[in-house]
């Protein structure tokens, strides 16, 4: 189907609440860079977090390549930078720092098949039992980033593992050109009603002040989050949408 039609259905799922869409277990958020959990699933968490259920972030890549050319920010400041930022994005949407778990494989280079693959799948399934996860939700497969494209991938291989529920949330995927034929036959899943998190929503994205706000400013080549980009995920919904593991 092409991408335009996707993301229209996407708009058109049935709105849930927490407890519809989730149920009473815990949930596991594959991140593949730090700020993805605040983009795409930063209701969610606070949600959980007010439910007494808070999920476990785990997050793939250090997100170092971000200003590759930075003097300032060479890649092990860039990955402690990251870091810092992410657990303060879920600080503020009331998630222990205990739940956020950094994996740190290389920024642009995810594993996404072979034996490496398997491996951080298998660490993957291992935090998902150990925390008694009964679904795990990761970047959607369709995303436009070879980063996003292995969360996905790992994401299924762990749970063939653990038999947990998987889900997606779409990040870079909500801007693919809406003719561009996506291999997808159908659109599944519902978006969560978030209007009451939108505040500390927007706090958390805005906590990755290296990916918006010109804080790294020795690299012009550098990543930014676009301001448009940003209000995109500020709408009062998040969707997640139902994947075969």
């Amino acid at each position: 189907m092409r991408a335009g039609d996707a993301l229209a259905a996407m708009g058109r799922l049935p709105m849930m609440d927490f407890g519809a869409g989730f149920g009473d277990a815990a949930v596991l958020i594959l991140a593949p860079h730090p700020d993805d959990e605040s983009l795409g699933c930063g209701g969610l968490i606070a949600e959980a977090c007010r439910r007494g259920l808070p999920p476990v972030v785990a997050v793939l890549t250090d997100g170092a390549m971000s200003h590759p050319h930075s003097q300032r920010y060479p890649r092990r400041r860039m990955r402690d930078l990251r870091e810092q930022e992410a657990q303060e994005a879920v600080a503020l949407l009331g998630l222990p720092s205990s739940h956020i778990i950094f994996m740190r494989c290389p920024d642009t280079a995810a594993p996404a098949r072979g034996p490496a693959l398997q491996q951080i799948a298998a660490r993957l399934a291992e935090l998902a039992v150990a925390n008694r996860c009964g679904t795990v939700v990761a970047s959607w497969e369709h995303d436009p980033h070879c980063d996003h494209l292995a969360a996905a991938r790992i994401a299924r291989r762990a749970c063939r593992m653990t038999g947990a529920r998987l889900l997606a949330y779409p990040v870079w995927g909500r801007i693919l050109p809406p003719g561009q034929l996506i291999a997808q036959r159908a659109v599944r899943g519902f978006r969560l009603d978030i209007r009451r998190h939108l505040g500390c929503k927007r706090a958390a994205i805005m906590a990755h002040r290296s990916q918006y706000a010109g804080l790294i400013d020795d690299d012009p080549g550098g990543f930014q989050l676009a301001a448009g980009f940003i209000e995109q995920f500020l709408t009062g919904e998040e969707v997640f949408l139902e994947t075969q593991p």
